[in-house]
Order: C-alpha cells, then sequence, then structure tokens
C-alpha cells in the first residue's frame, strides 16, 4: 500500500523518507516529479494539493491533513467520498501554544515600544502591567484552542473562551453562540483568534469587531493575535484600526493571500507583527507516526477521533 505525499511547496524528501522509515514497508511518493501508479495510492498526506488530484485516485481510503485548516482541502468539489483527517499531534500543539504565548507577552511586555526606543537609541522606561491585568479572550476553543488557553492561564492572563458550543469541561468562562459574542468582545483587551475558515468566520475580524472590543483595558488599547486563517481577517480593517486606535496593536500569521505580497502596507506597519504562517509549523518527524498510528487503526476498522465534519467544516 502506497501513501502519496501532495503539499504545493514543501520539500517532500524528509517526508518521503520519514515515511519510508517508520512505515514498516510502506511506500511513498511524490505527487510532482516522480512516477506513480494512482490505483496504488490508499492514502493521501496533503496541504492544499492541486484541485482534482485526490480525485484521480481510485483507490484512495482516507486523506491526512497536514495543516490545522481544511477549507483549502474542501474547497476542492472534485474532492472524494472518503475521511479525512485532521492531524492533532502533541507536537504540532506544543508549537501553536509557543507561538501564542509568545505573542501575548510580547504586547504584554511593551515590547514593539521598545523596539522602536531601541532603533532611536532612547532609554525610557515604560509601565509594565501584570498578564493578571489582561484580559484575554481566546475564539476557537478546540485542541488548539485549549491548550493555548490553559498556559495563557497559568501565566496569569484572565482568559474567556467564545466557542459554537459550550464547553462543560472548560476552567475559564466560556461564551457560547453568537448571540454572546458582544459581552465576550466587551471584556476583551487581547483577542486570540484559532477558529477554523468556514462561511460563518469569513471576514469575521473586521471594523464592526474591533468596535466592540474593551476600550478600558491597561493596554491603551486592544491587540488582535491571528494564527487561525488569513479569511477570516480584513486587512484593510486591521489597518485602518490601527491606524485609528480601535486597535492597539496586532500579531499575524495568516493572511488573505499567502505568501503576503511585497507591496502589502502589512510589511512595514510599526504595530504589526508578521510571521510567515509558521505558528504551527508541521515537521515530518513531529507528525509522521501519528498519521501512521492512525492508517493502523483504520485498517483495523476503529473509528478515528479527529474525522473532520464536511457540514461544519472542520
Amino acid at each position: 500500500m502506497t501513501i502519496l505525499f501532495a503539499a504545493e511547496g514543501w520539500d517532500p524528501a524528509p517526508w518521503i523518507q520519514a515515511f519510508e522509515k517508520h512505515g514498516e514497508g510502506r511506500r511513498a511518493v511524490m505527487s510532482v516529479g516522480q512516477e506513480f501508479d494512482p490505483a496504488s495510492i490508499h492514502y493521501a498526506a496533503v496541504w492544499k494539493p492541486r484541485p482534482g488530484l485526490l480525485a484521480s485516485l481510485p483507490n484512495l481510503r482516507a486523506i491526512f491533513n497536514l495543516g490545522a485548516g481544511v477549507d483549502a482541502l474542501l474547497a476542492d468539489t472534485t474532492l472524494p467520498d472518503v475521511p479525512i483527517i485532521r492531524i492533532v499531534n502533541p507536537d504540532l500543539t506544543v508549537r501553536m501554544t509557543e507561538w501564542v504565548v509568545l505573542q501575548a507577552l510580547f504586547h504584554l511586555r511593551q515590547m514593539p515600544a521598545y523596539q522602536a526606543q531601541q532603533a532611536r537609541r532612547e532609554w525610557r522606561q515604560l509601565a509594565q502591567p501584570a498578564a493578571r491585568e489582561v484580559r484575554v479572550g481566546l475564539m476557537g476553543y478546540g485542541v488548539l484552542g485549549r491548550d493555548s488557553a490553559e498556559v495563557l492561564q497559568r501565566l496569569g492572563f484572565d482568559v474567556a473562551v467564545w466557542a459554537r458550543r459550550p464547553q462543560p469541561e472548560a476552567d475559564c468562562p466560556v461564551f457560547v453562540g453568537k448571540d454572546a459574542l458582544p459581552a465576550f468582545l466587551a471584556r476583551t483587551d487581547m483577542l486570540v483568534v484559532l477558529l477554523p475558515l468556514t462561511p460563518e468566520t469569513r471576514g469575521i475580524l473586521d471594523r464592526t469587531l474591533f468596535e466592540r472590543l474593551a476600550r478600558d483595558g491597561v493596554l491603551g488599547g486592544p491587540v488582535l493575535i491571528n494564527a487561525g486563517r488569513g479569511l477570516l481577517q480584513v486587512e484593510a480593517d486591521i489597518l485602518a484600526a490601527l491606524e485609528s486606535g480601535l486597535l492597539a496593536g496586532a500579531s499575524l500569521d495568516v493572511f488573505e493571500t499567502e505568501p503576503l505580497p511585497a507591496t502589502s502596507p502589512l510589511w512595514t506597519h510599526p504595530k504589526i507583527v508578521i510571521t510567515p504562517h509558521v505558528a504551527a509549523d508541521s515537521t515530518p518527524e513531529g507528525l509522521v507516526g501519528g498519521i501512521l498510528a492512525d492508517i493502523a487503526r483504520f485498517e483495523r476498522g476503529e473509528t478515528l477521533p479527529n474525522e473532520v465534519d464536511r457540514q461544519s467544516g472542520y
């Protein structure tokens, strides 16, 4: 049985090596630059594969998505009717939490202002609020959101979450559904976004939402931290909000167009931190073992816990 690796723009060599090293005799092939028999492919590990590729594999049994978002995959109207499995892996989860906490502390400890002062060789001490004084609002409470929330709470941040459904296991306040969104935003100084992209969440990070964020926080204005999906945000509204003071700062790992065009004004805005979609960067050694374990479970007829619900979009 053969595994197809298809991830546009990624170096396939370490992935192929990892699959063949740990795959107990399974063959792994690349979708580009290597000939293979489409009928031999039973599983595909993918990230934004070209439309129609997966439909050309007549014996495909399951698809493993190599990133947190599945919107690009579901946009393929030819997608075969086989299970789509989201990769839920401790390595990926920890990496996302690292990024979220890094950005939260960066803004808490006034690092954008200190970097500007350093460029001017200016020695000036700024107010340093404690984490407990900052109300973090986390949108999205899946595996990644839960871990980020737990670590932020341990650091002392006052965390609440907004979710589509009740979260009885949560140990912080939970605001559920569209009707609860205004109250959630009104108590949020630092908005952390880990939502999936669905028809309901597309463009949710816009001027109307920014206007509802708390204006009485210790940071001098609300801060946006988005590592969810680029099309959640309206970038023109982010820039306008930063200019008008609706937002005091932003950290963005995802963008409407990726790679972010060199002409984008986001690059040079002094209140924006940009990273190139690396918050939860997938690595072969971190993920391949989990994919192979899921394949073994699937072949034993076991239910896999992280199958994508195509109706909900995640």
